[in-house]
């Protein structure tokens, strides 16, 4: 008989044992996918804010803003672009899951757009319905597309964040050594509004 009892201690404990090795991969895969999501939500937002600042040199270069309103526009969309091709291998925009300190010069175009495109400037531009008024609308549905990839991408990390507080995730250390992604914030706002 004892035999048999110390048989079925064994099996239970390998059993839990099992459930136990089998939660911790459920966990480390689902962790390994979420940061997936994070990369992935944050190559989309890279590509939506080159689009932004491609657009925004269009509109300068449209003649639907003033001269003066066109240049800044031109810089800070320049400014966007630039920072964006200076990235390396070594320096990877994915590497480590962050926007390569960018935020500043996202948020400067936002403001440049700002104040070049204010409420009476936007009507006057949709009025005349010219090159200008097409050139507008694609910087629209761009920061549009940037607000949704932002918003998306910062939820991605919130719920990556979420999982990795959790104490099995930290006792067992099933991060590994994958850095903690952080949220991306700038000013995102649509000009003209």
């Amino acid at each position: 008989m004892e035999v048999i009892g110390v048989l079925g201690v064994g099996a239970a404990v390998v059993c839990v044992l099992l459930v136990l090795a089998w939660y911790l991969s459920y966990s480390a895969a689902r962790l390994d996918r979420l940061h997936a999501k994070v990369e992935g939500a944050l190559s989309a937002l890279d590509a939506h804010v080159v689009r932004r600042a491609e657009a925004s040199i269009e509109l300068a270069n449209s003649g639907a803003v003033d001269p003066a309103s066109g240049v800044l526009v031109a810089a800070a969309a320049s400014e966007s672009l630039e920072r964006h091709n200076e990235r390396t291998f070594e320096a990877d925009l994915l590497e480590g899951q962050h926007f390569a300190g960018r935020e500043g010069v996202e948020s400067q175009l936002s403001e440049v757009l700002h104040a070049a495109l204010p409420p009476e400037v936007v009507r006057d531009i949709e009025a005349k319905g010219d090159p200008g008024a097409a050139a507008l609308e694609r910087v629209r549905h761009a920061g549009l597309r940037v607000q949704l990839a932002r918003r998306f991408h910062n939820d991605a990390v919130k719920e990556v964040q979420r999982v990795r507080a959790k104490r099995v995730v930290r006792l067992f250390r099933l991060a590994g050594h994958a850095e903690l992604p952080r949220t991306v914030e700038f000013d995102d706002a649509l000009p003209g509004e």
